[in-house]
């Protein structure tokens, strides 16, 4: 009998591993928050957190898995090849669990270590996913691999493969630096797909290939602008007449239809509205989870705040883009990787907006302004309520008050 290799539902053991789950992942101070209608108030000090943040399905699913695998395979070498989810407390407790990384953030080839793996190690797919080739090698390798790829990535890569095959270059609004853009573009070699993608980062990099289609800049130029998010053999004149409009999940949703209609109204007015189907496909790929977590950061903005922080990986895309949100609404605005940047008077935090690298983070001092005060607090997809509620609790200690009061 061939045993099996390829897992994509985990192995049926959440009841196992549910209280390693709750103890490192579950707060009870943001749980009675919640139950509080998401308002703590106490001696002058008034903190809301959005309706919707933290853990997204697709995260909970992915380190679900991530911990039965170890639990499945107590005694084999496991590895995974990057980041689980593009948070520092998650992915050092994978460490601490004996999960290998192959890669490290955004950087690192997974694909030249894979040939010291044997068929006795498991290898884990975050849920950003990996590319096709990669997976590939895995399986010829005979590893065991627990794919946990979130469901709305899986969602862009059906487009993106539709796309290909029909003979049409997918333009994928992200960051081509980003795993789950590389694992989307590389979808474009799928089932005899064209392996045609363009990559671009906002409306100015969309401007170029509209200026381009409409004839404004010619191929060399273009190319000299966007190599870096060009697929191998790209050429302008003949991969921009078809197009289709992808995302990676995490980006803001009004830049990315923003992009696409940018794109769409370029091919109308190059080849007519009535031949614009023959030219130009779009569909809506935007993470459901992503987007609930920017409308309730927009209603949580209505409210009138002093300050508001933002919980989340300097590495992850949907964290930054909440933070962004946030500092165009309130001043006092602060993106911190984990709770214990909070540190009484001191913050330590990144400002919004700026590269993805910790090394970008400040340390501010008096940071949360005397009297009475309204903070606002949200979180990432991918953090941890343990992590919410750490900051929360920092918050109530930089006022000199008791944790206890969140739980009364």
């Amino acid at each position: 009998m061939q045993r099996e290799t390829y897992y994509r539902k985990g192995f049926k053991m959440r009841e196992n591993i549910q209280h390693l789950l709750n103890r490192d992942y579950r707060s009870e101070i943001v749980d009675k928050v919640r139950e509080n209608g998401n308002v703590l108030e106490a001696e002058g000090l008034t903190v809301r957190l959005a309706d919707e943040f933290g853990f997204c399905y697709g995260v909970d699913r992915a380190v679900d898995y991530a911990f039965q695998t170890r639990e499945k395979f107590p005694d084999r070498k496991i590895f995974i090849t990057g980041d689980m989810i593009h948070n520092p407390s998650m992915n050092n407790r994978l460490r601490e669990m004996g999960i290998e990384f192959l890669s490290e953030g955004f950087n690192g080839r997974p694909d030249e270590l894979f040939d010291t793996l044997t068929p006795e190690d498991v290898v884990l797919l975050p849920a950003f996913g990996a590319p096709v080739g990669w997976v590939q090698k895995l399986r010829e390798r005979g590893c065991i691999v627990v794919d946990t790829t979130c469901g709305s990535v899986l969602s862009v890569w059906k487009r993106v493969t539709r796309y290909a095959k029909k003979g049409f270059t997918s333009i994928i609004h992200g960051k081509y630096y980003h795993e789950e853009t590389k694992a989307t573009a590389s979808q474009t070699e799928k089932d005899g797909g064209n392996a045609k993608y363009l990559i671009v980062r906002n409306l100015k990099e969309t401007g170029y290939v509209t200026d381009f289609i409409l004839g404004r800049i010619d191929a060399a130029e273009l190319t000299e602008k966007l190599s870096h998010g060009m697929s191998p053999g790209f050429d302008p004149d003949e991969d921009l007449q078809r197009v289709g409009v992808a995302n990676q999940t995490t980006m803001l949703m009004t830049e990315t239809m923003a992009v696409g209609e940018e794109l769409r109204k370029a091919m109308i007015e190059r080849y007519g509205e009535e031949n614009l189907a023959e030219h130009f496909e779009l569909f809506d790929t935007i993470c459901s989870a992503t987007q609930d977590r920017q409308d309730a950061l927009l209603a949580l903005l209505e409210h009138p705040l002093d300050v508001i922080v933002t919980v989340g990986g300097y590495n992850s895309s949907n964290t930054n883009n909440l933070a962004i949100i946030a500092a165009e609404k309130v001043p006092r605005s602060y993106h911190v990787a984990s709770g214990d940047c909070i540190n009484g008077d001191t913050i330590r935090h990144k400002p919004p907006g700026t590269p993805l690298d910790p090394r970008e983070e400040v340390e501010e001092k008096d940071w949360l302004p005397e009297g009475p005060v309204r903070i606002g607090l949200t979180a990432g997809a991918s953090t941890p309520n343990s992590q919410i509620g750490l900051a929360l609790g920092r918050i109530l200690e930089a006022r000199n008050l008791s944790t206890e009061l969140a739980q009364a």
